[in-house]
């Protein structure tokens, strides 16, 4: 049954992302919601604002936004599942490394207890280079923002000030190592200026196309 004061539009958002948070543990981007349910962005958007302002939902921050759905006649703090919503900023290349195309109209929510870092930003991936280490084309990495690494990490790492790529980092005397995890790959060696760390790997959301094949 439709509660009184939701729209059918509305419910159906909020059957939808409880549906998500319960089976994925995460609710989804503002994409993938837009897909699933027909509609566009700024449709999901507005039916969250709805559902926020009826009691359903609420959301706090601004740039890693937490959202939380909640039981309707409990308190604010009585929350059945946790979510936090994380900018995807760019797009990062798993391949050749390429231009770090500024991306803010997307977002990706996550489980809030798993990734409590602040300022958790989000890049999609291009390419296959780091297929082994489990990161295919069109995932998108979650990033805790650093400017430096330790030998063997996964790191979001700009070249030369233009170019952005996710690889291992390893550091060999005055000579930075960026590793492929795909043989067809060679290793991107730099002098230590050419490089800058921008963040850490610590988790990921599988793309559409790598979710399908679950």
């Amino acid at each position: 049954m439709i509660p009184k004061d939701l729209t059918q539009k509305q419910h159906q958002t909020l059957i939808y992302l409880e549906k998500q948070m319960r089976e994925q543990g995460a609710i989804p981007s503002l994409r993938q919601a837009a897909n699933d349910l027909g509609v566009s962005h700024t449709a999901v958007s507005q039916m969250i604002k709805a559902l926020e302002k009826k009691g359903y939902v609420q959301r706090a921050g601004h740039y890693s936004r937490e959202i939380r759905l909640l039981e309707k006649g409990k308190t604010r703090t009585q929350t059945a599942h946790r979510g936090r919503e994380v900018a995807v900023i760019g797009r990062i290349t798993a391949g050749l490394p390429m231009y770090a195309q500024q991306e803010y109209d997307e977002a990706v929510l996550v489980d809030g207890d798993l990734f409590r870092g602040p300022n958790l930003f989000a890049l999609r991936i291009k390419g296959d280079s780091m297929k082994d280490a489990g990161i295919f084309h069109g995932d998108l990495v979650i990033c805790e923002p650093r400017q430096y690494a330790a030998n063997g990490e996964i790191v979001v790492a700009l070249i030369n000030n233009e170019e952005a790529t996710v690889k291992r980092f390893f550091l060999r005397d005055d000579i930075i190592e960026l590793h492929p995890e795909n043989e067809a790959y060679s290793i991107i060696r730099c002098n230590l200026g050419e490089v800058l760390i921008q963040g850490k790997v610590v988790g990921l959301v599988r793309g559409p196309e790598q979710a399908d094949r679950l």
